[in-house]
């Protein structure tokens, strides 16, 4: 009887255990990452906005952008190709463009006031300290870094200043022109590296063959209108209208500080012709899968556990994504919470806590 009794217990308190993980379904919240190869430049670049040199041509380009709002197509194509060298990582955009206008001439102004052309970069791949650059048609440049996303209450250092880099505007069009129209636009960055290292974990040192930073891209579109022969903003009942964002890699949501979801660029020392494959240094859906739960809790549904008592801990139900198998735990702390993610075939380990920083095992 006793050992009837004691089964029964044993099966009482495994019974609970299992009714306290939670079922979560994150399978629409999940973003995968673009990615690109940049190959290493065997001559000169020069800065001219036209990308003519032979490792340009060699360089492909990146896929259409998409509308930050989902996987639409926006109303004019936007592409990007890079290269990079022992001082620079070069960026070629181009971007079709019927009406190429801007007005903003003084650096570190609000340059996504006028139609432009954004670079966001994160050495680390941590979330944490990370360039912005942003320019427009007039080469008008605004840069700064930011010590974390904007969501976590980040800074931006608008100080920062990129003083080695190059950049050229060509256009296939006229500027500031409404009586025509225009083709494209195109512009051309050498970004230099060293600064760029600053912002990395340790070691702060150049990239090396196979390192793999975060990158992505934003095409900020405003509509216009006429005003005293001059391009402006439209407006209506007296307020701008809003703009189009277009980008490179996915971001899941309207906002371009959500470093988890930039793309991938993975440096190579090959040349542009021998066109080197992608070779994931992650489990990048795991730590998708990671990311995605992160943000349920701290902004979505499951904000409720955030206001769980100090030691309350908790285990989610497997979370599976193109046969990527991940197993998740939640623990309440004195800052915040922890939560702690598994992919037992890969052996990878991933722990994120209230900040957003990831800690990879």
């Amino acid at each position: 009887m006793k050992k009837l009794f004691y089964l029964g217990v044993t099966l009482l308190l495994f019974c609970c255990a299992k009714e306290q993980k939670i079922m979560v379904d994150i399978s629409d919240d999940i973003i995968i990452p673009k990615n690109y190869v940049v190959h290493k430049a065997t001559s000169e670049i020069i800065i001219d906005g036209k990308a003519d040199e032979i490792d340009w041509k060699n360089a492909k380009f990146t896929t259409n952008f998409i509308d930050i709002e989902g996987v639409k197509t926006p109303k004019q194509q936007t592409n990007v190709k890079m290269l990079w060298d022992k001082n620079y990582l070069y960026i070629y955009a181009k971007l079709k463009e019927k009406h190429i206008w801007a007005d903003i001439k003084k650096r570190d102004e609000v340059i996504f006031y006028n139609n432009d052309f954004e670079v966001f970069i994160d050495p680390s791949n941590d979330t944490y300290n990370y360039g912005e650059i942003e320019i427009n048609a007039l080469n008008t440049v605004w840069d700064l870094k930011l010590d974390k996303p904007y969501r976590f209450s980040g800074n931006a250092d608008n100080s920062w200043n990129l003083n080695n880099l190059k950049s050229a505007v060509f256009m296939k069009g006229t500027l500031n022109d409404f009586s025509d129209e225009d083709d494209f636009w195109s512009l051309e960055i050498a970004i230099p590296l060293e600064p760029l290292v600053t912002l990395k974990n340790q070691p702060k040192n150049k990239p090396v063959d196979g390192e793999q930073w975060r990158i992505n891209f934003s095409r900020v579109e405003w509509d216009f209108e006429i005003i005293d022969d001059k391009y402006a903003r439209k407006k209506v009942n007296n307020t701008y209208l809003p703009e189009y964002n277009w980008v490179w890699s996915n971001q899941g949501a309207i906002n371009m500080h959500i470093p988890e979801n930039w793309g991938y660029l993975q440096f190579s020392n090959k040349n542009a012709s021998e066109h080197e494959v992608f070779k994931p240094k992650t489990s990048i859906i795991s730590e998708q899968i990671t990311f995605a739960l992160f943000r349920k809790i701290n902004f979505g549904d499951l904000q409720f556990l955030k206001e769980k008592e100090i030691g309350f801990k908790t285990e989610f139900t497997s979370l599976t994504y193109n046969d990527v198998i991940v197993d998740a735990s939640f623990i309440r702390t004195n800052s915040g919470f922890t939560l702690s993610t598994e992919n037992k075939k890969k052996q990878k380990k991933y722990t994120i806590k209230e900040d957003g920083f990831i800690i990879r095992k």
